[in-house]
């Protein structure tokens, strides 16, 4: 298979849920001010315990480099440094970080250089990746066409109805757009391709991040299918589903009693991160899986190798609290909840749709 045929065999972009309505243009991230994510954790701290809590505004950085600077202040090593989830380094994003057992009032001392210390408390156990119900975000979209606010209020309306779609942004697939090719390659141990496009073969956590790419990437062509099909926001025979206020997932066998909870926000449809011990769809859902993961040529064993086990995603998530305002200045700000490992940029390429948006 060519490199350009391998590409097109594995593309990543989804349509449009909102096609039928046009976009409001616009520009983001002109000023760091216009992108905000506040980080929405999934406990407090408690006020007591061996592990110090503290929130960070940091603004136009990274979170490596914040928790990297705030090790070499405080003299420990960059793992002793934890944090609940990275955020957009072009933005202003408040965000939990913890060490072990240091005084409050060291942490409150810290001088940084583009963060600082909001606030510190106590907590009994460590603070860990994943440990958080989402983030919140105040996006400013500047230079917007003349008929934006009466497109956003037909796009956003029908995302908060119907969900955002869960893909993957291309921020996943790299610069070039093409880490899931490097992870295909990998998966089939084809080192000779690799050299061809010029990547030298990776190892460990780097191998594991094309691997994800890949991953992603057949993620995002079964979204495609369920928007072409108009099944993104209901569930199918078959479909694994996932519980939106416990988190359970089960398998749907009659698609006609269960659709009024996903019109409701009660359940969604979730798809496939593939791996070898991956909980499978059945039936109707079942089959456009197995399909997609066929006519990419990769059977669910291959990712044994790479120890890959997969597991479930939802298609589609709620912009909880979704609003929308237009400045005199042609900006409209949007601000919603999106839940933890989902895309923003998602919800911004449904409303604005302009190519390129990171």
């Amino acid at each position: 298979m060519t490199p350009n045929s391998l590409a097109s065999q594995l593309a990543w972009a989804v349509p449009y849920l909102t096609a039928d309505t046009p976009g409001i243009g616009g520009t983001i991230r002109v000023e760091i001010d216009d992108f905000i994510v506040d980080e929405v954790p999934a406990y407090e701290p408690c006020g007591e315990g061996e592990h110090t809590y503290f929130g960070i505004e940091k603004r136009g950085v990274n979170t490596m480099d914040v928790a990297n600077e705030i090790a070499r202040a405080l003299s420990l090593r960059s793992r002793d440094v934890s944090f609940a989830g990275l955020k957009d380094a072009r933005a202003v994003a408040r965000q939990t970080f913890c060490v072990h057992n240091v005084p409050q009032d060291t942490i409150e001392a810290l001088e940084l250089t583009q963060a600082r210390v909001l606030w510190v408390s106590r907590h009994r156990n460590k603070l860990r990746i994943g440990h958080l119900r989402g983030n919140r975000f105040t996006i400013r979209i500047r230079d917007t066409a003349p008929d934006a606010m009466a497109n956003a209020g037909v796009v956003l309306p029908t995302l908060a109805r119907r969900g955002v779609p869960n893909a993957y942004g291309p921020q996943r697939f790299g610069n070039r757009g093409d880490n899931h090719i490097v992870g295909y390659h990998l998966l089939r141990h084809d080192y000779n391709a690799l050299r061809e496009i010029g990547v030298r073969r990776p190892r460990g956590r780097m191998a594991n991040f094309y691997v994800s790419a890949l991953q992603s990437a057949l993620f995002n062509q079964v979204v495609a299918a369920r928007i072409t099909a108009g099944t993104l926001d209901t569930v199918i025979t078959g479909d694994v589903a996932k519980k939106e206020d416990t988190g359970g997932i089960f398998t749907i066998e009659n698609a006609d009693v269960e659709a009024p909870r996903a019109d409701t926000w009660g359940i969604s449809p979730t798809g496939p991160i593939y791996g070898y011990k991956m909980m499978q769809a059945q039936a109707d859902a079942g089959e456009i899986e197995a399909r997609i993961l066929a006519e990419a040529g990769i059977a669910p064993d291959d990712f044994r190798a790479v120890k890959a086990k997969g597991l479930r995603r939802p298609m589609r998530y709620n912009p909880e609290s979704l609003t929308w305002e237009l400045k005199d200045d042609n900006c409209l700000v949007v601000s919603f909840f999106a839940p933890k490992g989902s895309f923003a940029t998602m919800l911004l390429r449904e409303l604005m749709k302009v190519p390129g948006i990171r």
